[in-house]
């Protein structure tokens, strides 16, 4: 079994929960902001604003993530540096700063441990031949992004004893 002890060790899963948020953010702004006063950012006057962030923006923009930014490949965290606590605002699905999420740590460390324990301890099939490139992963568009159409897999326990 897979013990919190072990996520230091499990680089790759992160690399793949990085992406994961990349592509398919919880939700696709994160929660507005006021600015008290007036001020000058870049050389721009703005005036007093609501700002809404389009996380699910950022994830896709070419400038950042290359001309294959709309491609899962977790691949492209190796040896970046860029983590989901809010530090790199390229990626930034809970938020940075003072209004960060609360719970990041918690929810980080529980997702790891969760996706870790199904990876470690079952073998994973889809349906009905389907092939990984015939997935539909369209999302429905609201507060969250939900998928469109539910991913249906067949889990094999692989654990002896």
């Amino acid at each position: 079994m897979v013990g919190e002890s072990d996520l230091p060790k499990v680089t790759y899963l992160d690399m793949v929960i990085k992406e994961s948020f990349r592509l398919h953010p919880v939700a696709p702004l994160l929660i507005p902001h006021e600015s008290t006063e007036d001020i000058t950012v870049n050389g721009y006057f703005i005036k007093k604003s609501r700002i809404l962030v389009n996380v699910w923006s950022m994830g896709r923009d070419r400038t950042v993530w290359s001309d294959n930014a709309e491609e899962f490949f977790p691949e492209r965290f190796e040896n970046s540096g860029i983590d989901l606590r809010g530090h790199d605002f390229q990626l930034i699905p809970f938020g940075a700063g003072r209004r960060g999420c609360p719970g990041t740590q918690l929810g980080l460390t529980t997702l790891r441990l969760i996706i870790a324990q199904l990876v470690h301890c079952f073998d994973w099939e889809l349906p009905d031949a389907i092939l990984p490139n015939e997935l539909d992963m369209t999302e429905k568009f609201g507060l969250t992004l939900p998928r469109a159409n539910h991913l249906f897999a067949k889990p094999a326990y692989r654990l002896v004893g």
